[in-house]
């Protein structure tokens, strides 16, 4: 039987190329996928890092005193804010699935009617542990009267994968979601809503639990180690692929072949 002709063949000096179909589709396959998700680990440590440094601009200018007309997310980004008003508990919720050193709990997002109006701004007043059974909420304490807090104002990002809604399904307010979608939130209550969340301050005293916000630039020293581990899988892929199927040829072999 005579043997199937090679799809590519190349040749350096002594040196010759000659790769099946099937090998070489595979590896004009991998090779793109693995550059792209290397350079898209690259991106997003880019992205943190030009986030960080929006945030760390921010913190520069004075902090800004939020009142009952609704404001410009953006213009409100990583800016400090002041708010002034009462918490309203009974729209409260618990963001499932958040870990502090190792065990589950909730975020604590309670609105506050701001004084002036009746305008809220969702506070996030820090975690709570989950508790020995999940069917039975922890209990959270909430400051009566009128508070004044301070923080950051966070833009929620509800874009990504997620599994299921942000709300559970079921009559009546659900207290414990998956994950904060302002939009579904506004949809579910009666009243005006800032289109931002405050990340209330570690050091204030007005309801907050534990507050150790993450830097935005956390983790990019991750991104560029899975960037690297892509780039090398890549180089490596194609190494075995040129290993694997290049030979030294004698003269014989150099020669064109005849029909």
């Amino acid at each position: 039987m005579t043997p199937a002709r090679p799809f590519i063949r190349l040749r350096i000096g002594r040196l010759q190329l000659r790769a099946g179909l099937w090998p070489t589709l595979a590896m004009l396959a991998l090779l793109p996928v693995m550059i792209g998700l290397g350079m898209w680990q690259l991106d997003r440590a880019g992205q943190k890092l030009r986030l960080q440094a929006e945030y760390d601009s921010r913190q520069q200018e004075p902090a800004v005193r939020l009142m009952s007309v609704l404001e410009n997310p953006d213009a409100l980004r990583f800016r400090r804010v002041v708010a002034r008003g009462r918490y309203e508990p009974e729209q409260q919720i618990l963001i499932d699935n958040r870990v502090h050193q190792g065990q589950a709990g909730y975020h604590v997002l309670t609105p506050l009617r701001l004084e002036d109006g009746a305008v809220r701004v969702l506070v996030n007043r820090g975690w709570v542990p989950l508790g020995q059974d999940r069917a039975v909420l922890p209990r959270i304490e909430t400051p009566r009267g009128t508070v004044e807090v301070r923080g950051l104002a966070a833009v929620p990002q509800t874009k990504g994968f997620h599994l299921g809604g942000a709300k559970p399904p079921g009559e009546g307010w659900q207290p414990v979601w998956q994950y904060l979608d302002l939009d579904v939130f506004r949809d579910n209550v009666t009243f005006p809503l800032q289109p931002i969340v405050i990340l209330l301050d570690p050091d204030s005293s007005n309801g907050g639990f534990v507050r150790q916000w993450a830097r935005l630039d956390a983790g990019i020293a991750t991104h560029q180690g899975y960037a690297f581990q892509w780039f090398s899988l890549a180089a490596a892929l194609a190494a075995i692929y040129i290993l694997l199927n290049t030979r030294k040829t004698d003269y014989a072999e150099n020669q064109p072949d005849h029909d």
